[in-house]
């Protein structure tokens, strides 16, 4: 009962707010919402044990020593994880010189490090715009607190709602940036250290093919 109360007064409070913060809070929403889905899918498609998980990098050597190395081992290695293209892409070029492998894994690699990077350039956007968009509902507010004065004198409910479309808009792109950008930095630091991780085991494959 409690429970239920309290959302009840929680989603007044939400609808009051957008109320009062008027029709420019309604883009703010929509990019809040994108930044959380962005955020969301790639905590979940950037976890370890889905871009480089530890036995990927140990098939791979198994594979090489056990002279394993078929297409269909290669592909299945492929499709394993993203660090198992990388490492597919050097077993199937075992036979290349050295310089050949490193430039093959290299260009894989590269693609793997575009779908890490998926979508944070938006997100990296949200952050740089929501102030933007805030600021345009700043002004929106001002035109209405402008609006308000009359010669007859001024209405105090329209200055009012002026006031709080003003500030509740600055306030929700402020709100929405700081998240994006920490989320976006924080995103960018993993991607990198997934990147190295990946580099290390196909450098150490590639060892093992020519020590």
């Amino acid at each position: 009962m409690f429970k239920s109360v309290t959302l009840y007064q929680g989603e007044f409070i939400l609808q009051s707010i957008i109320a009062e913060a008027g029709w420019p809070i309604w883009p703010l929403l929509f990019i809040s919402v994108v930044a959380l889905a962005i955020i969301f899918e790639r905590l979940m498609a950037l976890r370890l044990s889905r871009v480089c998980p530890a036995e990927v990098a140990t098939e791979a050597s198994r594979l090489l020593r056990g002279k394993g190395v078929t297409e269909e081992s290669i592909d299945k290695l492929a499709q394993s994880s993203l660090s198992g293209k990388v490492l597919s892409t050097i077993l199937a070029n075992k036979q290349q010189p050295i310089n050949e492998i490193r430039l093959r894994a290299e260009e894989t690699g590269a693609d793997v490090a575009h779908e890490m990077q998926r979508f944070l350039p938006a997100l990296s956007m949200i952050a740089t715009i929501a102030p933007l968009m805030g600021l345009f509902g700043t002004v929106v507010g001002m035109i209405e607190i402008f609006a308000a004065y009359q010669p007859g004198g001024t209405d105090p409910g329209q200055l009012a709602r002026g006031i709080s479309i003003a500030l509740y808009n600055t306030g929700f792109g402020i709100l929405i940036a700081v998240p994006a950008a920490i989320a976006h930095r924080l995103l960018r630091v993993h991607v990198n250290n997934l990147l190295v991780k990946i580099e290390q085991s196909a450098r150490s494959l590639i060892l093992q093919i020519h020590p």
